[in-house]
């Protein structure tokens, strides 16, 4: 998912780490830091405008070095970012602090007959959204409290005579102006800190659904390893059988028997090797013992093996890598790429592509058929555990592509061609070539 976190922020992705819950107060301390800028900028004008042009005396200098204290907590709040996740007691007293750089203006300016006053609701509002219960009521006793303050302590607005007129009128559109004001900020930051709360809650949904996929991971491979250990017995006395088979005279002046015999015994150590790989996996350490290999390499010799177990199934392959960079030797992108090419050539009769092109720092492994294409509902639920048009019990080798392509840092995308059929793309990060291992 690329849409954007915050309007006024980088682009990330939901399941980026920045975005996990204990980023959010930093997210939303860069909007209260957007939102000083913004009252920088305002009161600045709001002095000039005043002071110089209506001809209203201000205490101009203490005024701006209030604003000058708000810009330099910004500058301070900006660089804290960069080094600092922010904590809800830090957001609080962060909110605090600009009551406090109000209630000085306020205070300078007419007090409680300010219009501006409205301005209290911005920080009230943000901190009953953005903090837990409790700190909520420390945010909204302070305001209160400095309310209080300036109704009975404050420095009285100084009218120039010819104005003494329009006081009343000059109120009116003050409250006026403090309402359109205060409106304005609440819907800007409230709905991006909406969209910030929302992108939280995205965030810790995808992780309880990798949760609750890894977890079914965990159970396939238990299965799997005591399902391949109950297989070897089996497979061995077969084994033994064929061989058997094969050394007895009257079997063996049959040629064509011989032929069936030799390639089921083939087949029983196809079988036998699948099981020898389940059980090495399942007691293997990842990433230790995989290597790297050319895209290429891979490709070819994974065409191959499959064009052997498929030999009336033509398959074209196509590698347009240049030489240089290679990938992870992971077993179980091989039995995922695979899985695709077993899937395709259920569909596709006539034959299946099996493509690699290199995308950026990705290798792009592409599975083309030439069946029906994928209906909508398997496009939106593609990687789901059982989900497949086969019906109930199927869908688990799409489910372990997806999730192999993801335990790779990659990804998977599908689509239905125009000219008819399906294609499904893995995006496997590459590394460098002397990034290979031995």
């Amino acid at each position: 998912m690329d849409t954007p976190l915050l309007a006024l922020t980088r682009r990330r992705s939901v399941l980026n780490p920045g975005l996990a819950p204990d980023a959010i107060a930093t997210e939303n301390m860069r909007q209260l830091i957007q939102l000083r800028w913004i009252a920088v900028v305002g009161q600045l004008v709001t002095i000039i405008v005043v002071h110089f042009g209506m001809g209203v005396s201000l205490p101009t200098g203490p005024l701006l070095g209030v604003v000058g204290l708000l810009a330099l907590a910004n500058l301070a709040g900006t660089l804290m970012l960069r080094r600092h996740r922010v904590t809800d007691l830090e957001f609080l007293l962060a909110l605090l602090f600009d009551v406090g750089t109000l209630t000085t203006q306020l205070y300078l300016t007419g007090g409680a007959d300010n219009p501006f006053t409205a301005l209290y609701l911005v920080q009230v509002v943000l901190g009953a959204i953005l903090l837990r219960t409790g700190l909520v009521w420390i945010l909204a006793l302070a305001t209160t409290a400095c309310f209080a303050l300036l109704t009975y302590r404050h420095r009285p607005l100084l009218f120039p005579p010819g104005l003494l007129g329009e006081v009343t009128d000059l109120y009116t559109l003050g409250r006026w102006l403090s309402f359109a004001l205060v409106a304005m900020l609440l819907v800007m930051f409230i709905t991006r800190i909406s969209r910030n709360l929302r992108a939280r809650e995205a965030y810790l949904a995808a992780m309880r659904q990798h949760a609750a996929e890894e977890d079914h991971i965990v159970r396939m491979g238990l299965f799997a390893s005591g399902a391949a250990h109950e297989l070897g017995t089996p497979l061995a006395s077969l084994s033994v059988i064929l061989s058997d088979w094969q050394r007895m005279p009257k079997l063996a002046d049959d040629p064509e028997l011989m032929g069936e015999l030799r390639e089921m015994q083939a087949e029983v150590q196809r079988c036998k090797s699948i099981v020898t790989e389940i059980l090495h996996s399942a007691g293997e350490p990842r990433s230790e013992t995989m290597g790297s290999i050319d895209p290429c390499t891979f490709v070819e010799e994974l065409a191959k093996a499959w064009q052997i177990a498929h030999p009336l199934m033509p398959l074209i392959c196509d590698c347009s890598l240049s030489t240089g960079p290679v990938m992870v030797g992971d077993p179980a992108l091989r039995q995922a790429v695979w899985n695709l090419l077993e899937n395709a050539a259920d569909v596709s009769p006539r034959r299946v592509h099996l493509l690699a092109a290199q995308r950026g720092d990705r290798l792009v492994l592409a599975v083309r058929d030439h069946g029906p294409g994928f209906s909508p509902e398997m496009l939106r639920h593609f990687g789901q555990p059982y989900r497949s048009s086969k019906g109930a019990g199927h869908g688990v080798g799409l489910f372990l592509v997806v999730t192999v392509a993801r335990r790779l840092g990659g990804r998977v995308e599908t689509t239905n061609l125009p000219e008819g059929g399906a294609e499904v793309r893995l995006l496997i990060p590459l590394a460098p070539a002397h990034g290979r291992q031995a």
